[in-house]
């Protein structure tokens, strides 16, 4: 039997501090007063004085409460029962359905060992053009998707979930309004994609720390899956409210702030998680796609500019679409030089001409003359956004390729794209 400690010293928020011996870091408590039993995780150690953040806050608890160290850590079961279930950041089922105890696992562990990943080397499907031949998503890649409040990176996360050829989609969600989540919910449940999807999801009026933990359960199931053979791909949304959450916690502790108030290992934390990212060697593959949104459409901010230190490129959506400038998938040259043999060509010729296009905007809204030149990038430009770049766009990528060239051919003639003859006389579309 576990000791029980019967002073709380001191009450800030919804972080308790008590006096205590033999206490891990990131253990597990539970507090016990008049209002009832309250779940609690030791997130900072000074001495004997251990720092404990209560999951419901600290309302109703006073300096008689009880508290009693359980000797573990955070822990999320594991089985093939969780796929189609939707879960707290702690853990506990949001469908009211039965609760799973099997196999329970530590969440936060390290990250593979390097001598078991290999090399990335697969193409993810997705159906979305802008990802597909222009960006490629790579197996075992940790992407994020940069964005602004009002775009619809939520909906984008969906089409992903639902087109992606992978085994098992794992949702993280955090700080989301009720709505995104019975989106998400619905969405998967009436396009087949539920059954093989496990949700972790954090609302705004839930507790912070429960933020904090969603990626931890998420990443943590999608190993154990991943261990089992089994093609995984994480999506989390917001790791900036993830950060907020860190952000608050910090300043309830009074910790010394970094850039922004933001607590000096950012950088560290949101590290820990995107490495999860890895192809194992004798198993399954983990990729993560998280969105990251940017306060003022603000890419310098702490969150996005540690982030884009740590992955391997990201996804700018602006407008409602993938960007093709800024957006850029660093290890989109593994895989598209096997898909096939004009991708590559594809890919660099209608970004060039889409980037002369947008000179002849410029061009046009000073009041320049127009060109026959001008005019055909012009027609080009506007094909190109609405045949490839919009986000209602879902093909795969043979036919993605195929509109490619037929957008070319309706705009120019073969020789005005710069493409080797060898490749537009077997891929330039004949005209009947």
């Amino acid at each position: 039997m576990r000791k029980v400690y019967q002073k709380v010293e001191q009450i800030a928020g919804s972080v308790i501090v008590v006096r205590a011996e033999g206490v891990g870091y990131r253990e597990l408590a539970m507090v016990t007063s008049p209002m009832g039993h309250s779940l609690a995780q030791v997130i900072r150690l000074e001495g004997d004085q251990v720092y404990l953040q209560v999951f419901a806050g600290s309302r109703g608890i006073s300096t008689d409460a009880q508290v009693q160290f359980l000797g573990r850590t955070m822990q999320v079961p594991f089985s093939d029962a969780l796929l189609g279930r939707v879960f707290t950041g702690s853990g506990e089922p949001r469908d009211k359905g039965p609760a799973i105890e099997e196999n329970p696992t530590p969440i936060g562990g390290p990250s593979a060992n390097p001598a078991k990943r290999v090399i990335p080397r697969n193409m993810v499907r997705t159906g979305i053009p802008m990802i597909d031949v222009f960006n490629t998503l790579v197996e075992s890649q940790k992407l994020p998707i940069f964005s602004v409040a009002g775009e619809p990176y939520n909906p984008l996360l969906a089409r992903i979930a639902m087109q992606a050829e992978v085994d098992v989609i794992v949702l993280g969600g955090m700080g989301l309004k009720h709505d995104d989540y019975l989106f998400f919910r619905e969405v998967l449940e009436n396009q087949g994609a539920l059954s093989r999807s496990v949700l972790f999801i954090h609302t705004a009026s839930d507790p912070v720390v429960e933020c904090l933990m969603v990626p931890d359960m998420a990443l943590a199931v999608a190993e154990q899956f991943a261990l089992q053979d089994k093609r995984v791909l994480v999506l989390l949304t917001d790791m900036t409210n993830f950060a907020d959450a860190m952000k608050e916690v910090a300043i309830t502790m009074e910790q010394i702030p970094s850039n922004r108030g933001y607590p000096g290992d950012l950088y560290s934390q949101l590290a820990s998680r995107y490495e999860k990212a890895v192809d194992f060697d004798t198993a399954g593959s983990i990729t993560i796609l998280a969105v990251t949104t940017m306060p003022g459409d603000d890419v310098t901010h702490p969150v996005p500019d540690n982030t884009g230190y740590i992955t391997e490129g990201q996804f700018y959506l602006r407008n409602g679409r993938i960007e093709p400038f800024g957006s850029l998938s660093r290890l989109k040259q593994l895989v598209n030089k096997d898909t096939r043999e004009d991708h590559r060509t594809i890919m660099d010729s209608m970004i060039q001409l889409y980037a002369n296009y947008k000179d002849t905007l410029e061009k046009q809204s000073m009041g320049f003359r127009m060109s026959g030149w001008d005019q055909k990038l012009l027609r080009y430009g506007q094909q190109f956004e609405d045949e490839m770049m919009d986000l209602s766009v879902n093909i795969p990528i043979e036919k993605a390729l195929d509109r490619g060239w037929k957008i070319l051919a309706d705009c120019f003639d073969a020789a005005e794209t710069g493409i080797p003859t060898k490749l537009t006389q077997k891929f330039w579309p004949q005209k009947a």
